[in-house]
């Protein structure tokens, strides 16, 4: 998944950009609100982590303008502020989920990964695509009940097709999955991951229409 994380607090910024690149998403990282919205503006993220109290003003109103406008991107809300009323304020503002600093990172993971589950339809973190047997949570997939281990881009690729089963995905939705902004993209990466699954979970687990893209093949 892209996720955009907005966070003043560079110490925890640092974890928090850290942990969910480890789990293999990308991340694109802003400590002000302004600069959430320009990154919004240009980029379609699949998740945002939002503090709630920003140098420019309160994450809850940034929220609630973005839900105005018909944005349901998934917004899991990081902050400081452990009263009830903050809470209330929070999921009502239009956030997915909330989570009281300080926090552990590991149920950071699992709270990013239950929310994409349900965006996706996948509550389930256990599916299975014809010989695959893929785990959401740990990231892991059997093939015929063998391991297949996939670096973090052959990842973040494949749960990207995962998420919208029988989408035709482009080239360049595909590229913002893969990179954050300050990553170079060379011309045929997309072309070299998608041979590499092909290769290790079976030749049409991808399917590709020429000139427009790609999409998950048929279980």
């Amino acid at each position: 998944m892209r996720i955009l994380l907005i966070e003043d607090d560079t110490v925890l910024g640092t974890a928090v950009r850290d942990q969910i690149a480890g789990d293999a998403h990308s991340v694109d990282w802003v400590t002000r609100l302004d600069a959430a919205k320009d990154a919004m503006a240009g980029t379609g993220y699949d998740l945002v982590l939002l503090d709630l109290m920003l140098p420019d003003g309160r994450g809850a109103g940034f929220l609630k303008r973005l839900r105005g406008r018909g944005d349901a991107t998934p917004v899991i809300i990081l902050t400081a502020l452990d009263q009830v009323s903050d809470r209330i304020e929070g999921l009502n503002a239009g956030a997915d989920d909330y989570l009281v600093k300080p926090f552990d990172l590991a149920e950071l993971s699992a709270r990013i990964g239950s929310v994409a589950r349900r965006y996706t339809g996948n509550p389930n973190p256990i599916i299975t695509h014809g010989a695959l047997d893929i785990d959401l949570a740990s990231r892991s997939i059997r093939r015929d009940g063998r391991p297949v281990p996939l670096t973090a881009r052959e990842w973040a690729l494949f749960e990207a097709f995962l998420a919208r089963p029988g989408h035709l995905l482009s080239k360049a939705q595909l590229e913002e999955k893969l990179y954050a902004f300050d990553a170079e993209v060379e011309s045929n990466a997309i072309e070299v991951h998608v041979s590499r699954l092909r290769k290790k979970l079976g030749a049409g687990v991808i399917e590709t229409e020429r000139g427009m893209g790609y999409r998950l093949g048929a279980p």
